[in-house]
């Protein structure tokens, strides 16, 4: 299970970890652990837990869940990922896109907070962890560029903002709920009567004050305080906020008036037990989105380790992060959790705060059992709308408008994949909308495919390169037109390069030579080869005659034997700049046309 990857700064030692157990339970980061590491891992444990205890309730309240399950999620999934995950920094938990995917998978199939629905939020972990795991096993690691920056970034920026609506319920008391933007807006028209004044002035308040620390931290710390002391007390601000809501609401006893409070979290570790479910209509029904789950977990979660490992020199494993994340889920799965990820916001900071390995993630498990042991009853007077406000102010950064901005101007259809799979969100829900965005995001590249860039070329003066004749001023000849084919050849663009090339026949009549420039070209499929031949034909019927160049040897192999190359009315060059030679040659029909061999093509 060895797979963690050091500093590469820091020579392979035993380390006082190493005598604890057996060498091949070891991951490598413990059997080569550097004590002089300790000091920052446990900086960083602590800082992480500590900070991350507010966020953890406010996601498994998201998620529909006790707040207290928030807790469960960062001990079981973070020790057994810290084990066998890719990444030597990566904090795991409960993170906002897959809260906000538990709700809206369950939604319907149990009520919220109930026994049956923790039940299902844990069978959907187990599953989602299954899919992972076997993903890994299986080495699908590749998968995660199969899904655009436009996909990705419309899906989380749709799903931030039905974060964003559905706390609106813990900020004013309505009882809004749905898992589309359509329901939202409905359920919060017709239950405007439950709104709550007092429960809105505290978590407006909050909301304010949360959304100044993070957008105006200039105003708020770097007017007043050094850089480094700007940045931990804008860190240390929402912990600060917390605590003096917890005094508050304990003193003025804001629970008496009909503000909610967490109230009473159980005392004890999670336990351990199998998820049970009703039938198995209800696992089928779970499934597609467990499976949603899985891939945005892995993407998400794969870009942040990705990412730290390269800035830190160490290498990543695509398919050991499924493994880590898999089992980390299937553990969770037994240890009442829900579904887990790599955090942003909390790798971030485990980061900033110096973490050097994973220990730094068993010191944060020790602060939440901390938590669950001793902290309990502090923690009860903490009122929703904190956590609602919190959750609120972190989410709006997952808006990623600068992305849609970009796209419009450089790529289109990524702009069209991010616009289709965000509105999808917003009104199908998160499941329809990214399946809307996946199949948009084909459609394009499918577009793309079959309508290839074709140029006809033409030399530049007093050189032998070719460039497209309307972006370069270039030499022309009257008997010859130059095409330069910019993509491999296969049945979704064949129709498309032949139209393109009569087109181009037409528009220049006088040329009785083709050449198709084929250095692009990596592939040709049989319905290309027809076309080829067809086109071939066609020219010797209309006495003109095809030639390629630049014919890459892995491609003769394929159809040097084939009507393509032994039907061929013209030549096949080594350069285009032998073609210009010959072709523009009075003598051209003599024996200068040299014998091609097909070694001089590998």
């Amino acid at each position: 299970m060895a797979n963690k990857h050091p500093l590469s700064d820091h020579p392979k030692t035993e380390s006082w970890l190493a005598k604890l157990l057996p060498e091949r339970l070891l991951p490598e980061w413990v059997s080569t652990y550097d004590t002089a590491r300790l000091p920052a891992d446990i900086i960083a444990g602590l800082v992480v837990g500590i900070l991350v205890i507010p966020q953890s309730l406010g996601y498994a309240v998201l998620a529909g869940l006790p707040p207290v399950y928030g807790i469960y999620a960062s001990i079981v999934p973070v020790l057994v990922y810290a084990w066998v995950g890719s990444s030597n920094v990566q904090a795991i938990g409960a993170v906002a896109i897959t809260a906000i995917m538990t709700a809206s998978s369950l939604h319907g199939l149990a009520i919220e907070g109930s026994v049956q629905y923790i039940m299902l939020a844990s069978l959907l972990a187990l599953m989602m962890g299954s899919i992972l795991w076997l993903a890994g096993k299986l080495r699908l690691g590749w998968i995660m560029q199969f899904i655009s920056r436009g996909v990705s970034a419309g899906f989380v920026s749709g799903a931030a903002v039905l974060i964003f609506v559905s706390q609106l319920k813990y900020l004013t008391n309505i009882a809004v709920s749905g898992n589309t933007l359509p329901g939202y807006t409905a359920s919060l028209v017709t239950q405007l009567s439950t709104f709550h004044l007092p429960t809105f002035i505290i978590g407006g308040s909050a909301f304010i004050l949360f959304m100044l620390n993070r957008y105006a931290s200039g105003l708020l710390w770097q007017s007043w305080l050094p850089a480094s002391k700007a940045k931990w007390a804008g860190r240390l601000f929402p912990l600060v906020v917390v605590i003096v809501a917890i005094f508050l609401s304990h003193i003025a006893n804001w629970s008496s008036r009909g503000i909610r409070v967490i109230g009473e979290i159980p005392t004890g570790l999670p336990m351990l037990s199998m998820p049970e479910f009703e039938s198995l209509s209800q696992v089928a029904t779970m499934l597609p989105t467990a499976g949603l789950m899985a891939l945005i977990v892995f993407v998400s979660s794969s870009s942040v380790a990705s990412t730290y490992a390269r800035l830190r020199g160490e290498k990543f494993d695509a398919n050991q992060e499924l493994k880590g994340l898999g089992l980390a889920n299937i553990a969770g799965g037994f240890s009442q959790s829900f579904p887990v990820a790599g955090g942003f916001s909390r790798t971030a900071i485990n980061v900033d705060s110096g973490a050097k390995t994973p220990l730094a993630s068993l010191i944060t498990v020790i602060i939440m059992v901390a938590t669950l042991l001793v902290l309990n009853e502090a923690i009860a007077p903490l009122p929703y709308a904190l956590l609602g406000a919190m959750i609120m102010a972190s989410i709006v950064s997952l808006i990623d408008v600068d992305t849609f901005k970009t796209a419009l101007k450089t790529d289109r259809l990524d702009a069209m994949s991010f616009a289709a799979t965000f509105i999808g969100v917003l009104i199908f829900g998160l499941n329809i909308g990214l399946v809307i965005g996946i199949i948009v995001s084909f459609a394009g590249l499918i577009w793309q495919s079959s309508h290839p860039h074709i140029a006809v070329v033409g030399r530049l003066l007093g050189t032998e390169h070719f460039r497209n004749i309307h972006r370069h001023d270039v030499i022309t000849y009257d008997n010859l037109l130059i095409m330069r084919v910019d993509e491999s050849l296969f049945f979704g663009n064949s129709e498309s390069v032949y139209g393109r090339i009569k087109e181009a026949l037409e528009e220049y009549p006088k040329a009785c030579e083709l050449v198709l420039i084929m250095s692009s070209v990596n592939h040709i499929d049989l319905t290309a080869q027809e076309m080829l031949i067809t086109l071939n034909r066609e020219l010797m019927a209309a006495n003109k005659r095809l030639h390629y160049s630049f014919i890459k040897g892995p491609i003769m192999d394929v159809i040097e034997h084939t009507p393509v190359i032994t039907e061929l009315s013209g030549r096949v060059f080594l350069s285009t700049m032998q073609a210009i030679t010959l072709l523009t040659d009075d003598s051209l029909h003599n024996d200068k046309y040299p014998t091609v061999q097909k070694r001089e093509f590998e």
